[in-house]
C-alpha cells in the first residue's frame, strides 16, 4: 500500500526538557520522524518547548515552534498552521499525554486533525491502568493481580487483600513517578497519597509483589496490514523492583530459553495487534522462573527509551521506520539490504549489547543511593561485544566515573564478606561493584543470588572475571605472562585497569600486547532498511571486517558519552552539527561516542560511526586504524578534553584550539598573570592543596568565598564559604587533591549580576553574537540560572566591555573555534569569572535566539589549516533582534522528595526551556509555563525572606498588591511590607505554632511563594517550605531576582492577554543588521 494521500501537513509533538524518564532519546525519534517524513514529501510542524536538542532546530522541520507544551498553545499553533495530520508517539509521555488531552477537550475534531501511527483508544488503553486490564483479560493474558484505588482508604482495603508488600503505580506517568513498593500501612498512605496527585486522573494501581522475578522486554513494530516483527528482546540483568531505566541490561537475551521467548513473542504480538499501534511498541513482562509463569506489566504505545536502546543495538532505526508506518507504507513496501524487505527481519546479530545507567546521586545531599521502582538515572552507556565479559566491562569504562574496571570502586575491598553481604541488601547504583568485592572476599555465588536475586549465570561470568584478575595480580609489579595478558584482553580488561592491577604503566601494557599482536578489531552492525550502512564496535576475539575507505581526507569527532548533570544534549547538538558541516566542506567524518540516546549515534550522523567508549586505548585504536587528518576534542563537553593532551602525546593531531590553552584556562595563576597583562579585572583569588593555605587564602581576601576543586564541569563540589570552620570542613572532604589539581578560591562577589558570552574566533579575531544576562544573582551556577538573552539590564557601556574582554581573552589565548565567557558587574564594574576555550551548553540558545550557525562557523575556521578557505569572523555583524529569549532549567527535585530545592553553585538541572517574546517579562513568564509550573495571574502569593534579601522585597510586594494578589507574610517580612502601607496578614512559620505556613500549602490556600533561604546560621531549617510547595507543585521563587521578573511577567500578561504564538523561522525573518 502505498504512502497516505488524504494528509499533506503533519503535526509533531516533541518531548519538552529533559528530565529523569524522558531524555534525549526522544530528539533522537523526533529527528528521525522529520527525516522520514520529509522524504516522503510531507510538511512538518514541529512544537518543543527544549531549545537545546537537534529537533527544533529551524532546518529540521518546515515550521519549527519553540512554544510552552499544554493544550492551550497548541490549540493556537493548529488555528494557525492547520495540519493535516497529528504523530504523538514520538514525544515520549508528554506528547501521548498531549494528544490525549487534545481529544477528550474536542480541539481535534473542532480542527479536523487526523491522529496517525497510535489511535486515541489505543492511549487510553496502554496507558490507563483499568483500560488496560479489561484489555488484558479479554484476550487471557495474565497480570499481576491489582485493583485500582481513587484514594488513601480503598489503597489500604485492597492491600489488606493482596497481602504486603504492594507496588503502587499512578496512572498516565512515566519514569515510575509517584509510584513505590511499601512493606506496611504507614509507607502506603504516604506513597499513595503522592501517587494520586502524581496521576493525571487521580488513579493509582494497587498491585501484588512480584519482586526478584526476571523483568524481559519486547519491542514489537506492526503495520497496518498487521505485520508484526520483534526488533529486539532485551533481558533485564537487575531483577523486578528496580526501575528498567536503572537496570542493567543484555539483548539478545541471555539466559532465557527458547520456548519461553517464543511465549513471550505470541503473547505481545497479541497485546500489539489488540491496542492497534502502527510503528514501535514496548511490552514489558515478568517471568518467574520458579514456576514459569508469565505476567504483562505494561506497555508503551509509543518509542520509548527502550525503542532508542533497540534501534541501536540492532541496528534497526524503530522512529525512522514507525514514521514510515504512520503514513502508510507497510513494513514489505521498505526495502534492505540485508533481508530483502524489512516484513523478513528477525533479530540474529552475534554479538552481546549491554546497557548500563549513569546516576547523579553526588549532586543531591540527603539523597540515599537506593534504587527501586521510581526511576533515578540520568543518561546510559551502551557497549557491544563479542561475549557478556568483554561488552561488561567495555560498559564500565564508558561510563565515565573514573573507572575502566569492577574492581577497587570506593572503598568496598577494605570491608569484610559480612559487610558487602550487608550492603547488597538494598539495590544502589554501585551493587555490580560491591557483588564484585564480595565474589573476591570469598562469598558464594548462591549467597549472592539469594540476596540480590541476579541470575547466577551473570554472578559466575563476575566470578570467573574476578579469578582472572587475582591470578593477574600475583605478577604485580612486571607484565604477566603472554597467554594471561591475551586472555585479560579477550575478557574486556581495558589497559588502564591492568595498568592498575599489575602496578605498571600503561603504555607497557599497550606496547607488550601490540608486539604480541593482540589489537582491537571491529565487525560491523548492519542497518535494517538500508542497502548496505553499517556502524562498528570493537573486539579482541574475532578478525578484523572494518573496510577502511582513502578517498577523502578524514575526521575524527570525540562524542560526550552518557548524558549527565552539567553534560547534557548540548554537546551532542554540537557534535551532530560539526559533523554535518565537515560532510559540506568534502571531508569523511568519524564519531566515536556510546550514548544510544543520541542523533551524533545515529548512524547517518557521520559517514562512519564507532560506538566505543571514549578512552585513550579505545581511541588511540580507532585513530590508528582511520588515520584521520586530525581529531576535534572542543565540542563533547569535558569528555574529549580529558583525553586531549594524552591524545597529543601519542602523536594525534587535535583541530582548533590546542589543549595548552585549554589547561592555561583551568590554571588560576596562569590565567591570572594573562588578565593582569590585558588589564582585565578578576576578582582575587588563590590556589590551596591544605587546610593551612586555604584558611590564608581566605583571611587574606576576605569572607564569604567561592571554593571549587579544578577540571569539572556542571559545578562540582562548588560551596560559597562563610568561614573559618566550613572552610576546614570543606578542605577535609575534598576528595583527590594534589598539587598538579589544587582547590581554587575566589573572592564571592555579593549581589553581582552575572552575564555570559559565547563567541567565534579564529585566533586573531572574535565576534560575540549576544551576550546573556543571568535572572539569579552571582552564586548560582550558569548552568541553573534562568538567562534572558540578549541582556535586558547591563547597560550599553558594560555591553560593549563585555565584548571587548572577550575578544581581547580569545586573540591573546588564540582560541580557534568556540569559547564561553563568565563574567559578574558588581557596582558597576565588569569582572571576569572564568574563561571556557570550547563549546558551551549555551551554544544551541544563542544559536538559535539570534538566527547564527555557531558550530557551522567554528568547523569551518578549526578546519581552515586544511581547507585554506578564508576565516568568516570579519564577516559576521551586529544584528537587531527584536524579541527575548528566556532560558529556564528544570530540576529533578520531584523525584528527589527530600532535597532542599534551593540553587548554588554545584549544577542540578537535568534539562533546559525556553521562552520567546517581544517583551522580556512574557518570554519568562512562558519559559515558567514550560517547566509546567505556570505562574498564577492573580490570589494569594506568600512572602519570606532572609536578612540579606530584605531592602529590596517592598518593590516586589508593592508589584503584587497593584495586582490584586491577596499577600501573606511571616515575621519581619511582614514588618517591611506593612510598614510601607501595602496590605498583607501576617502567617505563623512552622515553629511558631498552627495553623502555620505549611498548613495552607497543604490546604492549597497559596499560589505563589517567593522565600529566600536563610542560610546555614540560622537555628530554624526553612527546608520544608521549598519542599512543600514541590509537593504541592506551586510556582516557587527562592531569590528576590527571580521574584522581581516573575512579578513583571505576570504584570504584562495580565494587561495583554495571552500573545500570538511565532514560528522560529518567522521570529528569524524579522531580525535586522545593525
Amino acid at each position: 500500500m502505498p504512502k497516505r494521500t488524504d494528509i499533506h501537513k503533519v503535526l509533531i509533538i516533541g518531548s519538552g526538557p529533559i528530565i529523569i524518564g524522558q531524555a534525549c532519546e526522544f530528539d533522537y525519534s523526533g529527528t528521525q520522524a522529520c527525516k522520514a517524513l520529509r522524504s516522503l514529501g510531507y510538511e512538518i510542524v514541529l512544537v518543543n518547548s527544549n531549545p537545546a536538542t537537534i529537533m527544533t532546530d529551524p532546518e529540521m522541520a518546515d515550521v519549527t515552534y519553540i512554544e510552552p507544551l499544554n493544550v492551550g498553545r497548541l490549540e493556537q499553533i493548529i488555528a494557525k498552521e492547520r495540519p493535516d495530520a497529528l504523530l504523538p508517539n514520538l514525544g515520549g509521555q508528554s506528547g501521548l499525554n498531549l494528544c490525549a488531552e487534545l481529544a477528550r477537550e474536542g480541539i481535534l475534531d473542532k480542527y479536523n486533525v487526523k491522529v496517525i501511527g497510535v489511535q486515541v483508544d489505543a492511549i487510553e488503553r496502554g496507558e490507563d491502568r483499568i483500560e488496560f486490564k479489561k484489555s488484558m483479560n479479554a484476550l487471557g493474558i495474565e497480570m499481576a493481580r491489582s485493583e485500582v484505588a481513587y484514594s488513601v482508604e480503598e489503597a489500604l482495603d485492597i492491600a489488606d487483600s493482596l497481602g504486603y508488600p504492594v507496588v503502587l503505580r499512578p496512572a498516565y506517568t512515566m519514569g515510575g513517578a509517584g509510584g513505590g513498593l511499601v512493606y506496611n500501612k504507614e509507607e502506603l498512605k504516604t506513597v499513595c497519597a503522592r501517587g494520586l496527585q502524581a496521576s493525571l486522573v487521580g488513579q493509582v494501581l494497587v498491585e501484588e509483589s512480584i519482586l526478584g522475578w526476571e523483568e524481559l522486554e519486547l519491542e514489537v513494530v506492526r503495520d497496518a496490514d498487521n505485520n508484526m516483527i520483534t526488533v529486539c528482546f532485551i533481558e533485564n540483568i537487575d531483577p523486578l523492583g528496580v526501575h528498567t531505566g536503572d537496570s542493567f541490561c543484555s539483548a539478545p537475551m541471555l539466559t532465557i530459553s527458547e520456548e519461553c521467548q517464543k511465549e513471550l513473542q505470541r503473547q505481545a504480538y497479541k497485546i500489539v495487534e489488540s491496542v492497534e499501534v502502527i510503528g514501535g511498541t514496548n511490552v514489558q513482562f515478568a517471568h518467574d522462573p520458579v514456576t514459569d509463569r508469565i505476567v504483562v506489566i505494561e506497555i508503551n504505545p509509543r518509542t520509548s527509551r527502550s525503542s532508542a536502546l533497540a534501534s541501536k543495538a540492532t541496528g534497526f532505526p524503530i522512529a525512522l521506520v514507525s514514521a514510515m508506518l504512520a503514513s502508510g507504507l507497510m513494513l514489505k513496501d521498505i526495502p534492505c539490504g540485508k533481508y530483502g524487505t524489512l516484513d523478513r527481519y528477525v533479530p540474529d546479530g552475534d554479538y552481546v549489547v549491554i546497557k548500563f545507567a549513569r546516576w547523579a546521586f553526588e549532586k543531591f545531599k540527603g539523597v540515599e543511593d537506593k534504587l527501586g521502582t521510581q526511576m533515578r538515572a540520568v543518561g546510559e552507556v551502551m557497549s557491544i561485544g563479542k561475549t557478556y565479559k568483554e561488552a561488561f566491562q567495555k560498559a564500565i569504562r564508558s561510563l565515565e566515573t573514573g573507572r575502566y574496571g569492577l574492581g577497587f570502586a570506593r572503598d568496598y575491598h577494605e570491608k569484610s564478606r559480612e559487610e558487602l553481604l550487608h550492603m547488597l541488601i538494598t539495590p544502589s547504583s554501585d551493587r555490580h561493584f560491591i557483588m564484585y568485592e564480595a565474589l573476591r572476599k570469598g562469598a558464594s555465588v548462591e549467597e549472592i543470588f539469594d540476596i540480590t536475586r541476579v541470575k547466577t549465570y551473570f554472578i559466575e561470568q563476575m566470578k570467573e572475571l574476578v579469578e582472572e584478575e587475582e591470578a593477574l595480580a600475583a605478577s604485580r609489579g612486571s607484565l604477566p605472562s603472554d597467554d594471561k595478558l591475551i586472555s585479560a584482553k579477550k575478557n574486556g580488561f581495558s589497559d588502564k585497569y591492568l595498568s592498575q592491577i599489575l602496578d605498571i604503566p600503561e603504555d607497557d601494557i599497550r606496547s607488550r600486547r601490540i608486539e604480541l599482536g593482540v589489537e582491537e578489531a571491529w565487525e560491523g552492525v548492519h542497518v535494517s532498511g538500508t542497502p548496505d550502512s553499517a556502524y562498528y564496535y570493537s573486539t579482541y576475539n574475532a578478525a578484523d571486517k572494518n573496510p577502511v575507505s582513502t578517498d577523502r581526507p578524514k575526521i575524527m569527532i570525540l562524542g560526550g558519552g552518557p548524558n549527565r548533570i552539567g553534560q547534557g544534549i548540548e554537546f551532542d547538538y554540537c557534535c551532530v552539527h560539526a559533523s554535518l558541516a565537515l560532510k559540506k566542506l568534502g571531508f569523511e567524518t568519524i564519531i566515536v561516542n556510546c550514548n544510544p540516546e543520541t542523533v551524533s549515534t545515529d548512524y547517518d550522523t557521520s559517514d562512519k560511526l564507532y560506538f566505543e567508549p571514549l578512552t585513550l586505548e579505545d581511541v588511540l585504536s580507532i585513530y590508528k586504524k582511520e588515520q584521520p587528518v586530525g581529531v576535534i576534542a572542543q565540542f563533547g563537553g569535558q569528555t574529549p578534553l580529558n583525553l586531549a593532551s594524552d591524545l597529543e602525546k601519542n602523536g594525534v593531531k587535535i583541530l582548533g584550539t590546542s589543549p595548552s590553552v585549554i589547561d592555561l584556562a583551568e590554571d588560576r595563576d596562569l590565567f591570572r598573570e594573562m588578565m593582569d597583562k590585558l588589564g582585565i579585572p578578576m576578582p582575587e583569588s588563590g590556589m590551596a592543596t591544605t587546610v593551612e593555605e586555604a584558611l590564608a587564602i581566605a583571611h587574606e581576601i576576605g569572607y564569604p568565598v567561592m571554593v571549587r576543586p579544578s577540571y569539572v564541569l556542571g559545578g562540582r563540589g562548588m560551596e560559597v564559604v562563610y568561614d573559618d570552620e566550613s572552610m576546614s570542613d570543606y578542605m577535609k572532604a575534598a576528595v583527590g587533591v594534589t598539587p598538579d589539581r589544587p582547590i581554587l578560591i575566589d573572592r564571592f562577589l555579593n549581589h553581582a549580576l552575572e552575564c555570559e558570552a559565547d563567541a567565534i574566533s579564529d585566533g586573531s579575531h572574535a565576534f560575540v553574537p549576544a551576550v546573556m544576562e543571568h535572572i539569579e544573582l552571582a552564586g548560582v551556577h550558569s548552568g541553573d540560572s534562568a538567562c534572558i538573552i540578549p541582556s535586558v539590564h547591563i547597560s550599553p557601556e558594560n555591553v560593549q566591555t563585555i565584548k571587548e574582554y572577550t575578544r581581547k581573552i580569545a586573540e591573546e589565548m588564540h582560541v580557534k573555534g568556540l569559547m564561553n565567557m563568565q563574567y559578574a558587574i558588581e557596582n558597576g564594574k565588569v569582572y571576569v569569572l572564568e574563561a571556557n576555550p570550547r563549546a558551551s551548553r549555551t551554544v544551541p540558545l544563542v544559536s538559535k535566539v539570534c538566527n547564527i550557525r555557531m558550530v557551522p562557523l567554528a568547523t569551518d575556521i578549526i578546519t581552515s589549516e586544511l581547507t585554506g578557505r578564508p576565516s568568516p569572523v570579519q564577516d559576521l555583524k551586529e544584528q537587531h533582534i527584536p524579541y527575548y529569549g528566556v532560558k529556564e532549567a528544570v530540576f529533578p527535585f520531584n523525584m528527589f522528595q527530600e532535597v532542599d530545592p534551593v540553587l548554588g553553585p554545584e549544577m542540578r538541572s537535568t534539562g533546559e526551556v525556553l521562552g520567546l517574546s517581544p517583551s522580556y517579562g512574557e518570554a519568562f513568564y512562558k519559559a515558567q509555563e514550560a517547566t509546567q509550573s505556570k505562574l498564577p495571574l492573580g490570589g494569594t502569593v506568600l512572602i519570606s525572606v532572609n536578612r540579606k534579601d530584605k531592602a529590596e522585597v517592598v518593590e516586589v510586594a508593592k508589584s503584587f498588591a497593584e495586582d490584586g494578589f491577596k499577600i501573606l507574610a511571616t515575621g519581619n517580612t511582614y514588618e517591611l511590607i506593612h510598614d510601607a502601607g501595602i496590605e498583607a496578614a501576617k502567617v505563623k512559620k512552622l515553629y511558631e505554632g498552627r495553623p502555620n505556613i505549611l498548613d495552607m500549602i497543604t490546604n492549597g490556600d497559596i499560589d505563589l511563594i517567593v522565600n529566600s533561604p536563610v542560610g546555614k546560621d540560622s537555628i530554624h531549617d526553612d527546608s520544608y517550605l521549598r519542599k512543600a510547595a514541590i509537593k504541592a507543585k506551586i510556582p516557587y521563587m527562592t531569590t528576590i531576582a527571580a521574584a522581581r521578573v516573575t512579578a513583571k511577567g505576570i504584570r504584562y500578561v495580565r494587561e495583554h492577554g495571552r500573545g500570538d504564538v511565532k514560528s522560529l523561522q518567522q521570529l528569524h525573518s524579522e531580525i535586522s543588521d545593525i
